[in-house]
C-alpha cells in the first residue's frame, strides 16, 4: 500500500513506545505482586505476540507491489498476522483466567 514518506516510521516508532511502556509496566506490577505469576506470564506472552503479529501486519502494508507475486506474498503476511493475532488473544484470555482464579480464591 502507498503511504506518504516516514508514515511507516511513525508507525513502527508509535507502537514501539506504547508496546515498551505497557510491557515495562506490566514487569514493574509483576514484580510488585509476586503472587499472581502466571497471570503475568500470559499477559507479556500476549504482548509480544501481539507485537510479532503487528510486525507482520506492518510488514505486508510495507510491501513493494510491484513485485510479481505482491498479491500472494500480502496476502501470506496477513494470513501470518491473523494466525499470530489469534494466538495472542489467547494467551490474553488465559491471563484474564488467571487473574480471575486468583481474585476469586482470595475472597
Amino acid at each position: 500500500m502507498l503511504l506518504e514518506q516516514g508514515v511507516m516510521g511513525l508507525l513502527i516508532g508509535g507502537f514501539s513506545i506504547v508496546m515498551g511502556i505497557t510491557i515495562l509496566v506490566t514487569v514493574f506490577l509483576w514484580i510488585k505482586n509476586k503472587k499472581n505469576s502466571s497471570g503475568y506470564i500470559w499477559t507479556l506472552l500476549h504482548l509480544i505476540s501481539f507485537s510479532i503479529a503487528v510486525y507482520f501486519a506492518l510488514k505486508s502494508i510495507d510491501f513493494d507491489y510491484n513485485h510479481p507475486m505482491a498479491s500472494e506474498e500480502i496476502s501470506l503476511q496477513i494470513g501470518i498476522f491473523g494466525v499470530v493475532w489469534a494466538l495472542s488473544m489467547l494467551c490474553l484470555v488465559i491471563a484474564l483466567f488467571c487473574f480471575s482464579k486468583r481474585r476469586n480464591s482470595a475472597s
